[in-house]
């Protein structure tokens, strides 16, 4: 792939603006626990902060040892991040894996200057809530959706390749 590193430094540096601006907006625009209504029934704008994982897991784990199990764990994927992106040439690959370096570093961001992330997406249908995410926890999701795509339809068209002898 001509211009790879050129295209990761892209991606995860548009993932990781897109993702501090929006948290800096809310931060300045929205109080804590404030419900702005978007779509009626579908999707709110609710500012809150997330001292575990996804989900709310590790949040009852005291502050120190949350926030320092977060920042190494975080910066070890990050880490094997760019191995991956190194050993690959491959477009979907590539996209994936800067998608989620870029949210990754979006969240690490939070955690080192609040100790916590910013959350402020909120999307529901009726009263069944998704539990509120930010940029970098899309970006996420979707990197580690193509890595899904990839495994479940990339691997068929490599299995099909001629096999040298």
């Amino acid at each position: 792939m001509k211009n790879k590193y050129l295209w990761v430094g892209s991606i995860a540096g548009v993932v990781l603006l897109l993702d501090q601006v929006t948290k800096f907006l809310v931060m300045r625009r929205i109080g804590m626990f404030e419900v702005i209504t978007v779509i009626p029934g579908f999707f709110n704008l609710t500012y809150v902060r997330n001292r575990g994982a996804a989900f709310g897991m590790l949040a009852g784990v005291p502050g120190i040892w949350r926030s320092a199990f977060f920042i190494v764990v975080t910066v070890i994927a990050i880490a094997a991040i760019v191995l991956l992106i190194r050993k690959t040439s491959e477009r979907l690959l590539v996209a994936a894996f800067s998608l989620i370096a870029g949210g990754a570093l979006g969240n690490l961001i939070d955690r080192i200057r609040y100790g916590e992330v910013v959350d402020f997406i909120d999307w529901y249908v009726r009263s069944h809530h998704w539990p509120t995410f930010n940029v970098a926890d899309s970006a996420i999701s979707v990197g580690v959706g193509l890595l899904v795509i990839d495994m479940l339809f990339g691997a068929s068209t490599k299995s099909q390749a001629p096999n040298p002898k």
